[in-house]
Formats: C-alpha cells, structure tokens, sequence
C-alpha cells in the first residue's frame, strides 16, 4: 500500500461528488430509464431486481462512505472545540476531549451544567433582566 490515506481521500471525494445536483440528477435519470424500460421486459422479476440490486449496493457502499466523512469532520469539530476551549481564559480545561469519557461521566458534567443554567435562568427572572427572547 503506496499511501495508507487512499481511503480517506477516497471516501471524501465521493462525498464531496455524490452531494452534488448533477449525482442526483443522474441518479433520477438512472430511475426514469429504468422506468421507461419496464414495459420492454414486460415489469419482469429480472427487471425489478436490477433496481433493487443497484440500489441495495449503491447504499451499502455510500454508508461506508459517508460514516467515514462524518468521524472525520467530528473529529475536527471537536479539536476544534478543544482549542476554542483552551484558549479561552476561565474556561474549564476539564471539558476538553469530553467526548472520550464514558456516558456516566459525562452525565456528571451535563447535570453540572443544566445546574449552572438554571441557576442564570432563576437570576434573570428574579433580577427583572431582559432575556432577549421575543415577546408572545
């Protein structure tokens, strides 16, 4: 294996193609043939397994495809986040790579949380300060 990120390229690329309006277009294109060639096999069990074979495959491939683009972009999001956090004075360092703890820590961190916003929440209300929300 010359270069170990073909794959990586790869599965980016054809994101980056296949959400474009002329994929999709095609891909309509490919469905209305396959329509109008219904009546030249007679709507036979072949011709309807040629779509839902292409489709099945198509589908298969693309989650693969499509799953890998997403851990990545994740994965620049949240270093992202991290530095954001790092370098912001008074933030807590403890939030960075919080999405490596185990679901029953980051509970910890969101009860936390939802404490602190409740509590800025009660202080507005109780202080007559404008929330910024529109009026009803």
């Amino acid at each position: 294996m010359k270069n170990p990120n073909w794959y990586a390229r790869f599965a980016k690329q054809t994101a980056r193609t296949s959400g474009r309006s002329y994929v999709f277009a095609l891909a309509v294109g490919v469905i209305g043939i396959w329509l109008i060639t219904g009546p030249l096999f007679d709507f036979s069990d072949t011709w309807q397994l040629v779509i839902n074979t292409g489709t099945t495959i198509v589908t298969f491939l693309m989650v693969f495809l499509i799953q890998n683009t997403q851990n990545r972009d994740t994965e620049a999001i949240q270093l992202k986040l991290d530095e954001l956090i790092r370098a912001t004075q008074g933030a807590h360092n403890a939030l960075l790579d919080l999405e490596e703890l185990e679901q029953e820590n980051l509970q910890v961190f969101k009860k936390k949380y939802q404490a602190l916003a409740q509590d800025a929440r009660r202080q507005l209300v109780e202080g007559g300060l404008d929330t910024g929300t529109p009026e009803a």
